[in-house]
């Protein structure tokens, strides 16, 4: 048997250290091994709990199944890994110091099958080198000091050529760009996340990840038919019953406005605002208030709905964060204010998508700049290739051809959890993430907008919300002549509702 033996004192509370070294899928981010870990088991992490991890070992990859023989919280765990070659037993003990640092002991026994032991005895300096390497990896992820990373060479070459670029929104981008990710042990516990659209797809994976971090969630779904699901979804996955959950139908302009009357009536300030709810329609439809149904969810909700919870997100002692969920589509479009509500001669559902998510990665930089003073910071994050339920139903010949590589919905949202987690996220503003790198919003350069379109964005949009909430039916004209009529000097969001 060979005994690896390492301590470390982290600027950390026990409670932390233990729950971030507990849930053994962070040994991706600290484990000079790690290369892979799934959680093999429902329900929180505890008593009982295993995990699948690969680990490098030379040129080769070996498999560990790990299970939690001992949870004492905040205290101990115990930990045995079963492999083909050898066992483990890692004996973890944290004790948190008057200070408030918290010195963590590891114990690592290793006992290898088949007569192994001499073979093992040779490599036992590689090992306490390892287990070294590892120490100081943890030691790093628990300090938290993570300076926002820049977008590294081989991605801006990706993004100037294009294809490259928009090969990267598949299974293999995500991939790729993990491998050089930072460490997220930060915890969520007290924080206010509001989410919209979490029935299914980026928006559950996003709602579970955060419960799993300690976020007291409100989480906004349309169909009543869902709570129970969801809760229980959630619960089956976190341990979780405490989410709070609102119905609204964001689509409508007075559901909005009602949500954010409730919200605020409640008092609770915003942590994190994430504008996730979205659909493709393949037919064109008008919403109850007249307005075409694409440009209604997907660019005049998140547009009002943000504006009108400003309050609740603005002077936090430390940033609140909104978070613009877009689609890679908007990469070959152009925003032009008159041509986001498609005619029904020229309609068609993936183009009035696109649109509409050009124009709020627009938003997403205007507010950053208008909303700055209010230490409140706004970035967008594109999904990548997602197999999601809407992928499955508005493009079926697009998750066909393409579903070996697509993401799944939790390496999809990653980039939502990462940006409403990390605490460097909150370390820059009006930026576009993929992956966890800050992306060009415009692979074409054709499809960069004018400053008059920037500038008047806005303004049509309070065009817009006046009609619904008028009670105007949509027309189908451009409102071109309304348009003409609109100063071409930058507007700041309002802090009001129209």
């Amino acid at each position: 048997m060979i005994t690896l033996h390492e301590e470390i004192v982290v600027p950390r509370s026990a409670k932390d250290c233990f729950r971030y070294v507990a849930d053994f899928r962070t040994t991706t981010e600290w484990d000079a091994t790690a290369v892979r870990a799934d959680k093999l088991t429902p329900g929180p992490v505890g008593l009982g709990s295993r995990f699948d991890l690969d680990c490098k070992a030379g040129p080769t990859t070996l498999q560990l199944e790990y299970e939690i023989e001992e949870f004492q919280p905040w205290h101990s765990l115990v930990l045995r890994g079963k492999g083909r070659w050898f066992d483990v037993m890692d004996t973890i003990v944290f004790s948190e110091r008057d200070d408030g640092t918290t010195h963590i002991d590891y114990r690592a026994e290793f006992q290898y099958h088949y007569g192994l032991e001499k073979l093992a005895g040779g490599m036992e300096n590689t090992l306490r080198k390892m287990g070294r390497a590892s120490l100081r990896g943890l030691k790093r992820a628990l300090e938290d000091t993570n300076t926002l990373p820049g977008t590294r060479a081989a991605t801006a070459r990706a993004d100037k050529w294009v294809a490259p670029g928009v090969a990267m929104f598949s299974k293999l981008g995500y991939r790729r760009g993990r491998k050089h990710w930072l460490p997220t042990s930060r915890f969520m516990d007290g924080q206010h996340v509001v989410v919209t659209g979490t029935s299914s797809g980026l928006g559950n994976a996003t709602a579970i990840a955060l419960a799993e971090a300690g976020a007291d969630l409100t989480l906004v779904i349309r169909n009543p038919k869902g709570v129970e699901p969801l809760q229980q979804q959630i619960a089956d996955a976190t341990g979780r019953t405490d989410i709070t959950i609102e119905l609204a139908d964001l689509s409508l302009m007075a559901d909005v406005e009602t949500l954010a009357q409730r919200l605020i009536a409640k008092g609770r300030p915003i942590d994190v605002l994430v504008n996730n709810a979205g659909a493709l329609f393949n037919e064109r439809t008008l919403t109850d208030e007249g307005l075409e149904r694409s440009f209604a969810l997907l660019l005049l909700s998140p547009w009002h709905l943000t504006r009108l919870l400003k309050p609740l997100l603005a002077d936090h002692e430390a940033p609140a964060r909104v978070i613009n969920v877009i689609s890679g589509g908007m990469y070959t479009e152009q925003l032009k204010c008159n041509k986001l509500i498609m005619r029904p001669e020229t309609y068609r559902g993936a183009i009035a998508y696109a649109r509409c998510k050009r124009a709020l990665t627009v938003l997403t930089e205007l507010w950053a700049d208008a909303w700055a003073d209010d230490n409140i910071v706004v970035n967008a994050m594109h999904p990548g290739w997602a197999d999601t339920p809407g992928v499955a139903s508005a493009l079926p010949t697009f998750r066909k051809i393409t579903q070996r590589i697509l993401r799944n919905p939790q390496e999809g949202a990653d980039t939502i959890i990462w940006l409403a987690r990390a605490t460097e996220a909150a370390q820059v503003s009006g930026k576009l993430f993929l992956d966890r790198e800050i992306r060009t919003p415009y692979l074409l350069e054709k499809t960069r907008e004018s400053v008059t379109e920037r500038n008047r964005l806005e303004d049509y949009l309070e065009i817009k919300l006046r009609e619904a909430t008028d009670g105007h039916t949509e027309a189908d004209a451009s409102n071109k002549g309304e348009l003409d009529s609109i100063t071409t000097t930058a507007n700041k969001p309002s802090d009001n509702a129209a």
